[in-house]
Order: structure tokens, then sequence, then C-alpha cells
């Protein structure tokens, strides 16, 4: 098994990442702090703080030149980061010493990874939000289509009252759809620039700092914080976050598929996927599956990110290396989670005769919530309660169901109290709702 499913060719389509797996490995790392080096020699030529020809020499040699990681890996090891074995490299290949020399004028290592950094996850939010869309159109349209197909809705993995089938998906969707509605927010204040110096003075870049620092957010369109953040790692949990939302909202979704799939149930189709080695008769809900277990690492991985956002001092070695550890993989998690819904969300199919199935199986019990409300038109809540108690219990004992028991003792109950169909209160209407959101995107 490979150190990370996530660069296994193996289970490349279990965990599929899709175009946010090019984004996290060392050569677009490296590719991306030289966009920012270059960026940042351009905007240093345009204000005045290194003469104009060599930032604009330094600027195309960034978008030319390549370098091997693997040239870096010894000075990286010496040093604790890329950054200085990174500008050794890239002024010898310039070959260009009097231009070379004004490279990573001013700035420090962080600067250039923290900010390298940040277009990545830029680019992965925006992928994340394309594949986003589509989950949720692909639930939209349920919930459309069977806003009024009547299930059971089950609390502490047992029948409760009656719900839709539209309605459960759209449980599912509504958060995903306040996620994307929070999407330009998370942008807007974390995707920061970073340019503050060896220490967060920015000392060495004079008095022209910030304005420096906003040509660099300008030139690269991320934002402009006004401040250090190379301790304040608020940015970088406020992105986390919302892919942890994601993750854990596909996640949920995961898990009541796999419970709708179960034999006993078998409420839901997922496709032609999930073979047995072994047992011919199996179609096991793999899809489900991986959006739970990617949850269940999220959960994980978040946790190593929280631990690694105290900082000591000015600048904290451990916590800031834990990140490069654990970004990667919550990015990389959240865009696999997405991938599976994508996919899964695009071949869901209710079986509405199990469904039917299920309601039935349970003695009419299901309506028991429904019955005490409605003999609480003839007695007091508290006798109503007690009566309807009664008679599950005596379903249970007789195996007659509820209806026939209530309406042989209360005769004008109306029938349509143990209809499913009758009963789905707010169900289809939120169904409904949901749909029309996702028509809106």
């Amino acid at each position: 098994m490979a150190a990370s499913v996530f660069d296994s060719p193996l289970f490349s389509q279990l965990f599929p990442t899709g175009e946010t797996g090019r984004l996290f490995s060392d050569s677009a790392s490296i590719r991306a702090m030289l966009l920012v080096e270059g960026a940042l020699a351009k905007a240093q030529g345009q204000l005045g703080l290194i003469p104009e020809i060599s930032a604009a020499a330094i600027h195309r040699a960034t978008l030319e030149i390549q370098i091997d990681p693997g040239a870096l890996a010894k000075a990286t090891g010496e040093n604790g980061v890329s950054v200085p074995g990174l500008v050794a490299a890239f002024q010898a290949e310039m070959n260009a010493p009097e231009h070379a020399q004004y490279l990573h004028w001013g700035a420090t290592s962080q600067d250039i990874i923290d900010t390298g950094l940040m277009l990545r996850l830029r680019q992965a939010l925006t992928l994340a939000e394309a594949e986003l869309r589509r989950v949720l159109e692909n639930l939209g349209r349920q919930a459309e289509a069977f806003a009024d197909l009547p299930m059971a809705a089950r609390t502490y993995g047992q029948q409760a009252t009656p719900t839709s089938w539209g309605a459960v998906v759209a449980a599912w969707g509504a958060p995903l759809l306040d996620a994307l509605d929070a999407l330009p927010e998370v942008r807007k204040y974390s995707l920061w620039v970073s340019l503050s110096g060896a220490t967060g003075t920015a000392s060495a870049l004079g008095e022209s700092a910030p304005a420096l620092r906003t040509a660099l957010a300008d030139g690269l369109g991320l934002r402009d914080p006004g401040r250090s953040w190379h301790t304040d790692r608020g940015p970088l949990l406020r992105i986390a976050g919302w892919m942890t939302q994601v993750t854990a909202q596909l996640g949920s979704m995961g898990q009541t598929l796999t419970g709708m799939a179960a034999t006993e149930l078998q409420e839901v189709s997922l496709g032609e996927t999930g073979a047995s080695s072994t047992m011919p008769q199996k179609q096991n809900p793999v899809g489900p599956s991986v959006l739970t277990a990617l949850s269940y690492q999220m959960a994980g991985l978040t946790a190593g990110l929280h631990n690694a956002t105290s900082h000591q001092f000015q600048r904290d070695g451990a916590c800031w290396f834990t990140e490069w550890m654990v970004i990667p993989q919550i990015a990389l998690t959240c865009a696999a989670a997405l991938q599976q819904a994508s996919a899964l969300s695009g071949t869901l199919q209710p079986n509405a005769q199990n469904m039917a199935s299920s309601l039935q199986s349970g003695l009419g019990l299901i309506h028991a919530e429904k019955l005490s409300f409605a003999l609480c038109a003839k007695m007091p809540r508290p006798a109503a309660k007690n009566e309807v108690r009664v008679l599950c219990a005596e379903v249970t004992r007789t195996g007659k169901t509820l209806a026939e028991l209530a309406l042989a003792k209360h005769s004008d109950l109306p029938k349509s109290l143990f209809q499913p169909d009758a009963q789905l209160g707010q169900a289809p209407a939120d169904a409904l709702r949901f749909a029309e959101r996702v028509r809106a995107l």
C-alpha cells in the first residue's frame, strides 16, 4: 500500500482527487514559489526598490526556469526550509548575477512559502466549488423528482415518523448550499499575501513595505491583510474549516446511504459498483463508505492542524512543519470526497417499493406521534401520550396494526392519520425549496 491513497495508482479511482491532486506535488509547490518571487521582483521594480531591468529579468526567468525538486532535497534537509536552496538554484540557473542578486529582496522564506501555498489553495477552492455545484445539481434533481415519495425517517437507527426521499436528499444538500454561499467570504478573508520579512517587521523592506505588500497582493490576485500573519494561522484554519464542513456533510450522506443499502432495507440503488471477490450476491456500498472514511480522516487532520496553530515567538518550526504535512492532505481529502459525491449523486435511485415495505413493516407504529397529537382533541396531552403508549404495547403483543387498534377505540379518527403520504409534514415543501435554491445557482 502506498504511503498516501491520494498518490497511489492502485487507489486512484477509489480516492480520486481530480485536478486538485496536481496542486500538491513538489513541482507545483516550486512553481508557486517561483511565481511569488517573480511577482515580488516585478512589484519592487515598479516601486523603484530594485532596478527595473533586473526586476523584468527575474520575472521573466521565474516563468521559464525549471528546477528539479530532488536537487533541493539536501539544502532543505539542512535548512529545514526549501527557499534558501530554491533561491540558490534559481540564481545559478538564471546565470545573470547582476540581476539575480535582487531575487528574494527583503523577503523571508515564510513569505514565499505561505503565499505560494495560498495560490495553490485558491485553485483548490475553485476546483472544489465546481465539483460542489455538480453535487448540488444532482441532489437538486433528486429532491424535486421525489419531493413527496414517502419513506421512514429514522432516529437512533429506528423508525421515527414518515418523511420523503426528497426531504432526505435536501437535508444533505442544504448545508452544502450554505457552504457554497460562504465561499466568497472564505476567499476574501483567508486568501492572503504574506510579505513581512524575517520576524514580521519587514525591516529590510523599509518604509515602502506596506505599499510593496499591496502591490504584491494585486499582482497575485490575493488579499493584503495589512499586517504580518506569520504566527496568525487563522486564514489556513478558515480554509481548512470550509473543507472540513463540506467533507463532514458528505460523510453524513455516506453514513445514511450505507444504512439504506443494507440487505434488510435496500431502499436505494447506488449504481453498478461494489462487487465482492467471493460473494456473487453482494453489491457493497463503496461510494458511501469512501465518503464516511474521508470524513473520519478529515477529523484527524483538522485536529492536527489546530494543534499546530499556537506558534511560539515569531516563528515556530514544529508548527509550520506540521502544516506542510496536514494541509495538502486536508485539501486532497475534500477533493476526493467531492469527486466521489459527484459520481454517487448522479447514480442514486430510490427504491419506492422497499421504502413502502419499510413503512408497513412496523405495524403502523411510525404514526404513534401523530396519533398522540390527534387524541389531544379529546383529552389532555399527558393522557393522550399515555393512551398511545398502551396502544403501542398492545400492537407489539397482538401483532395488530396501530391503525386497527386505534380506530377500534376511536372510530372518529381520520383514516389518513395512518397513511404515510398524508403525514409528511413539511418534507415535500423542504425538498422543493432546496431544489429551487439549487436552480437559482
